[in-house]
């Protein structure tokens, strides 16, 4: 089996393109609370590299885990889903 298969891939928001050849990526997911067990959203955000620094704020992404590139950036942008309008 490929190794690439098992690398992690996130769906998000881009929030940030103020660095060169890197974004910051809002990911939003849903969590039971485990008391209230009411659905709460929380977000996470990951820093990747766009190499060709095509992404602008507000375009729906994916990103894929890969080596790491700095202190925080381990993630890469893989595709944009949906540019901004």
């Amino acid at each position: 089996m490929s190794d690439r298969k098992l690398r992690k891939e996130r769906v998000g928001v881009v929030s940030s393109i103020s660095m060169d050849k890197s974004i910051m990526v809002a990911v939003e997911r849903r969590v039971k609370h485990p008391r209230y067990e009411k659905f709460v959203k929380t977000t996470s955000k990951f820093m990747a590299h766009d190499e060709k620094n095509i992404c602008n704020v507000g375009d729906t992404v994916s990103i894929m885990e890969t080596r790491p590139m700095s202190k925080r950036k381990c993630w890469r942008l893989v595709e944009i889903l949906e540019k901004a309008k």
